[in-house]
């Protein structure tokens, strides 16, 4: 069988670690050439090590347009086009109503929703028909979770940017879809929300309590789920949200 993105250049933002991680290592498995960004260069360098030679890392922050120019012209002259776009850069922090700052709200908003418009409108000149954008959601855009406010406003955001992107991209043949994830541990239950070991642990044993399937899901599942968007497997797909939480937002 082919790969599923044999020729294809694509792009993932915090591409670092995570389920940005994992995407990258699956399009390369796949065929596909691959741009990753980070913010931090120890980690940049150490994702481009373990992708190969099919991958090439520009470190970067989505929150600042000016680190955008720098990415997307990075890919002209690398690449010359764009055919694949995980925007997948973001962060959350738990942070309970009536403890929000304007810090907090900012911070979020600036990330996961001014970031990701911006990643996704400066990428458009790269792009050609049969292009394939993906964000990255999260279930607790429609189901409540305490202490995600912001986070979760956030995402339902990008749910919203999907439809609506899809209304305007009519005619260009680029499809865009969002991703949303259920409960999957990764490092930036560390180093975003600040949990401790344990407290990952009791997370995730509630989470799996609270699921039809009864675990946690793997970046791995979440990675396939992004590479049936951005192939042409889901050529026929667009405006829509996959989730991928194992039930827990469907029943």
């Amino acid at each position: 069988m082919a790969p599923k993105l044999a020729g294809k250049i694509a792009l993932v933002t915090g591409g670092t670690s995570g389920l940005g991680r994992a995407a990258a290592k699956r399009f390369v498995a796949e065929g596909a050439k691959v741009v990753v960004t980070g913010r931090r260069a120890a980690e940049l360098d150490a994702a481009v090590a373990e992708l190969g030679g099919s991958a090439i890392g520009v470190r970067g922050d989505v929150s600042v347009l000016s680190d955008l120019d720098r990415l997307y012209e990075t890919i002209r002259v690398t690449h010359g086009r764009l055919d694949v776009l995980f925007a997948n850069a973001g962060g959350g922090a738990f942070v309970p109503l009536g403890e929000i700052t304007a810090e907090h709200f900012d911070r979020s908003f600036g990330t996961n929703v001014r970031g990701t418009l911006f990643t996704v409108q400066k990428a458009l000149p790269l792009m050609a028909a049969g292009g394939s954008i993906v964000l990255n959601g999260s279930m607790v855009s429609v189901k409540g979770v305490p202490g995600f406010t912001v986070y979760a406003a956030t995402k339902a955001a990008l749910r919203s940017f999907a439809r609506t992107w899809a209304a305007d991209l009519r005619g260009r043949n680029i499809r865009v879809n969002v991703v949303s994830p259920g409960t999957v541990v990764t490092p930036g239950y560390k180093t975003e929300l600040g949990m401790t070991d344990e407290q990952i642990t009791e997370f995730e044993a509630r989470a799996a309590a609270a699921t039809p399937l009864g675990r946690a899901g793997t970046p791995d599942e979440i990675a396939t789920a992004v590479v049936f968007l951005a192939s042409d497997d889901s050529s026929y797909v667009t405006g829509t949200e996959l989730f991928v939480d194992g039930g827990a937002a469907q029943v």
